[in-house]
């Protein structure tokens, strides 16, 4: 998935630190060298002694991310080629582990000024401009729902034709409209689920405080009131809470004409664990870190919504069916004003759609 660089576990590791710190020409080169060839020796056997040891908990977490850190400065300096920071291998290390990718567009003051309710994360392709434009005229245009505070943004990674003239447009439509988060992974389909897992890393990261977010594709009709209704119900979950269209006991797609396929080696298991249907599902806020945490010992395959499903169950925890499941709908027939007064989700066929039925939607009148 993606074109993310590997290094080969400690080897590579090695090589590359070698690269960076070895000085040149230097009287003591002998002896440096063989220091640093003891402290790699010492790092592999500790990593081989303690692989029992979550990632969270190892001494080597703070050596990594400094050498992460060193990598993005790389990114920067040569803007002109933006690739996917370079992935450890191994067990807690794959291309879909969100902290292996950096925000190169960011609106981090969003929660610092206010906190939402509600955080709208939309991905969509960088190209997609169509789509933006279509949510920000309807439903992604509203910031105070039943007297709730909702933020909508949206998600983008890095097209693989992206040029400077692209990558300029993108920069003047945030000037405008402020709502634009860019990672430097690939954007494509195979990679939806690193582009899931960087939405929840940017919401544990800059949103910490909201209390609920939902994530939702760029072709969907939202009906915002009833999903701000619903997330006020009494007994809804404040902890520990997702919920949408719920998929049970879904097998897994083996044939390799399908856009759905997996291989038996990215998942062995017959079937999904319960999840959520990607079109959209609203969690509780606390969930994102928890996903990107437990992400990291969960090897990764390019269903999204079945990744998720897998790390709830992973952390011991289940989606649950939302108080009425029939608002949470895929497919329409021929529009109808009053259906869509009652529901919170619908795939649409085109942005053009999504505003003619919003507008009719909201036009002056009882919808029933």
């Amino acid at each position: 998935m993606g074109n993310v660089r590997s290094v080969s576990g400690a080897n590579g590791l090695k090589s590359q630190v070698v690269e960076i710190l070895t000085p040149q020409k230097k009287p003591s080169f002998h002896l440096w060298f063989k220091i640093l060839l003891g402290l790699v020796f010492l790092i592999l056997c500790f990593t081989l002694y303690s692989g029992s040891l979550t990632w969270t908990t190892s001494p080597l977490k703070g050596h990594y991310h400094r050498f992460l850190n060193w990598t993005n400065l790389l990114e920067v300096q040569f803007p002109d080629k933006i690739l996917p920071t370079a992935a450890p291998t191994g067990t807690l290390y794959h291309q879909a582990y969100a902290r292996n990718y950096h925000f190169i567009m960011n609106n981090p003051e969003v929660c610092k000024t206010k906190t939402p309710f509600l955080i709208l994360m939309v991905p969509v392709a960088p190209g997609n401009l169509e789509a933006r434009d279509a949510i920000r005229q309807t439903w992604g245009n509203l910031n105070l729902v039943q007297g709730e505070v909702v933020v909508t943004l949206f998600m983008l990674g890095v097209s693989k034709e992206a040029d400077v003239q692209q990558q300029e447009k993108l920069q003047q439509e945030n000037l405008q409209h402020q709502d634009l988060i860019q990672s430097n992974f690939i954007d494509s389909y195979l990679n939806l689920t690193i582009k899931t897992m960087v939405i929840m890393d940017w919401l544990a990261t800059f949103c910490p405080t909201a209390a609920y977010s939902m994530k939702i594709d760029s072709d969907m009709f939202l009906n915002i009131d009833n999903l701000v209704i619903m997330l006020r119900m009494p007994g809804i979950p404040q902890v520990n809470y997702l919920t949408g269209m719920l998929m049970w006991d879904r097998p897994v797609v083996r044939s390799l004409d399908s856009k759905w396929y997996v291989s038996e080696e990215m998942y062995p298991d017959p079937s999904y664990p319960t999840y959520t249907l990607g079109m959209g599902y609203v969690f509780s806020n606390d969930l994102p870190r928890k996903y990107v945490d437990i992400s990291m010992s969960i090897k990764p395959f390019n269903i999204e919504d079945a990744y998720i499903g897998m790390c709830m169950k992973k952390l011991g925890l289940e989606p649950t069916s939302p108080p009425n499941p029939s608002q949470f709908k895929a497919y329409a027939g021929e529009y109808n004003r009053c259906d869509y007064s009652q529901v919170i989700t619908y795939i649409l066929g085109s942005a053009k759609n999504l505003i003619d039925y919003w507008t009719d939607l909201k036009k002056p009148g009882p919808p029933c």
